[in-house]
């Protein structure tokens, strides 16, 4: 059970934890994903960072979008299901939570004494998570689930194109400042150092830019 992709505990797990290895397993997609978009960069404006920039805030409004719609589909999906996993009570022992075959094979081990109530604590995950993957099903979250993971490892390669990108305008610095600010405030408290500075800084060429190079578009415009 564990070993599948709808092996999923509300309990045990966050959906956030498991989209954090998505990204980190994603790393290679993510680098030759930079790479082509680098490549391309050049071809309808005077700055591959800004066009880098555009593709990145519009990636990164459709990643929030889909972040929101799998939490309304978590939410559904948790009064559906209250619990994918069992409690296993260890003779002489206190009761314990458990979420995956793996993590009973490791609180029962050896012990002869304890096959019946593995056996019937097996069952039951088996069962609960049959339940939660045809709740899923049904409501789309495992495609929801999909569709964001593709959508956040894209914002995460354009970052880092766009980190590697020199820019040949005020607009596109302010764009590379832009897109960390914007991407430090979807995960972060940014009321403390060095948020505040960097939107400062941001601010500042906003500002200075459009005084310096009038109609000029720049981020936000």
């Amino acid at each position: 059970m564990a070993d599948s992709d709808h092996s999923t505990s509300l309990f045990c797990v966050t959906r956030r934890m498991a989209l954090a290895g998505w990204v980190v397993s994603a790393g290679g997609w993510a680098f030759g994903g930079a790479a082509s978009a680098r490549a391309g960069a050049s071809d309808a404006t005077p700055d591959p960072a800004l066009r880098l920039w555009h593709d990145w805030a519009a990636a990164h409004t459709r990643a929030q979008q889909l972040c929101r719609r799998q939490q309304r589909l978590e939410n559904e999906l948790a009064e559906r299901v209250d619990f994918v996993g069992t409690m296993v009570k260890v003779p002489g022992g206190p009761e314990t939570v458990i979420c995956s075959v793996e993590a009973l094979d490791r609180l029962v081990g050896a012990r002869t004494d304890m096959a019946a109530i593995r056996a019937r604590a097996a069952a039951e995950l088996a069962a609960r998570q049959a339940s939660f993957d045809a709740a899923a099903t049904e409501i789309g979250y495992f495609e929801g689930l999909r569709a964001e993971r593709v959508a956040f490892t894209r914002v995460e390669a354009l970052l880092e194109a766009l980190a590697m990108t020199p820019a040949v305008s005020l607009a596109g610095v302010a764009g590379k400042l832009d897109a960390v600010l914007r991407e430090g405030e979807a995960w972060e408290d940014c009321a403390a150092f060095p948020w505040p500075q960097i939107r400062a800084a941001r601010d500042d060429l906003f500002r200075i830019g459009r005084r310096v190079t009038p109609g000029a578009v720049f981020p936000g415009d």
